[in-house]
């Protein structure tokens, strides 16, 4: 980076050392457009613009979101895989929903043959949620009512194919119920399908409850233990319901090809980002704290999940 160039970032040597030397060799010199497949006010929305807006001081050029709904999130990740790999185009996703979309249905691109993993900055554990209205005062509620008339519930889900369809789903065929599944394109519209009674409940992320305390009921989390900000809500386990774990790492990927330094020095920079106190606090106002991965320890762990979730897809795809 030039002298006049590094004068005009505002980015001090002190920021770019303890970003790691990575970040110091990699001086990107345009805006960073990071393309998220899904709508503008989910959780996965929420993370990546609290990253973008605590990068400033840590990247030399503004990290810009762009939401490309549709498909869910096939179509933004079929865009971002077909950017150049110069850097100057990444994707930021619920991986997990991508991993699992694209074992589910035949899609073009997939989180291991179409990119390379960058890092992961937070996470998403899905909760079911009912309006604040609602009858249900509890998951035996829903549960009672759900046997007594088999497919008369409606509930709603980020997307066929996302990780809380197939949460949402095992719960269902874990527990022998029956009810009419409704995909919005995101969380936001998830979410307000459920303040406006649209639907009958919904699996989606605890963090959309924040800020909407009012509007939502939040009756229980599915996951092994209780979240680290909403620890009131009980797990699906401590109430004696079966279900299976399945939650979504927010990922930074970059098209497949793209030059190993700009990927360590990317990665060098999301951990500066996640480790900064900007985008810790914005992490709490969103109901969320920041949970950083590693490129390598992020594949693992995707790896992982496809192993552990592929009972599930099976299932799903008999079901037609």
């Amino acid at each position: 980076m030039q002298r006049r160039d590094f004068i005009k970032t505002g980015l001090s040597a002190s920021a770019l050392l303890a970003a790691g030397p990575a970040l110091a060799e990699w001086a990107p010199r345009r805006p960073i457009n990071a393309i998220l497949p899904y709508s503008a006010g989910g959780g996965t929305d929420a993370l990546a613009r609290a990253a973008a807006a605590s990068a400033e001081g840590i990247l030399p050029v503004p990290l810009v979101i762009v939401n490309k709904p549709g498909s869910s999130g096939i179509t933004g990740a079929t865009e971002a895989a077909a950017a150049r790999p110069d850097g100057s185009t990444v994707m930021v996703t619920s991986s997990g929903s991508f991993l699992l979309t694209s074992m589910l249905r035949d899609t073009d691109v997939n989180p291991f043959d179409s990119f390379e993993i960058i890092a992961q900055i937070g996470n998403l554990t899905p909760a079911v949620i009912v309006p604040a209205g609602s009858p249900f005062q509890s998951v035996q509620d829903l549960v009672d009512a759900a046997r007594a008339n088999p497919g008369a519930l409606r509930w709603a889900h980020n997307g066929r194919g996302g990780f809380h369809q197939v949460a949402g789903q095992s719960f269902l065929n874990r527990n022998g119920l029956d009810a009419q599944d409704v995909p919005f394109k995101g969380g936001g519209p998830t979410r307000a399908a459920v303040i406006g009674a649209q639907v009958d409940f919904a699996f989606v992320g605890i963090q959309q409850a924040a800020g909407f305390e009012n509007e939502l009921r939040v009756l229980a989390l599915a996951a092994p233990e209780r979240d680290a900000i909403r620890d009131d809500v009980p797990t699906l386990a401590e109430l004696g319901f079966d279900y299976v774990a399945v939650s979504s790492p927010i990922v930074f990927f970059a098209p497949k090809g793209t030059d190993p330094e700009i990927v360590s020095g990317m990665e060098a920079a999301l951990k500066a980002i996640t480790e900064t106190r900007q985008f810790a606090d914005l992490m709490r106002e969103r109901g969320n704290v920041p949970a950083f991965l590693s490129g390598a320890d992020t594949a693992a762990r995707l790896r992982r999940m496809q192993q552990e979730t592929q009972p599930v897809i099976d299932a799903l795809k008999s079901q037609g």
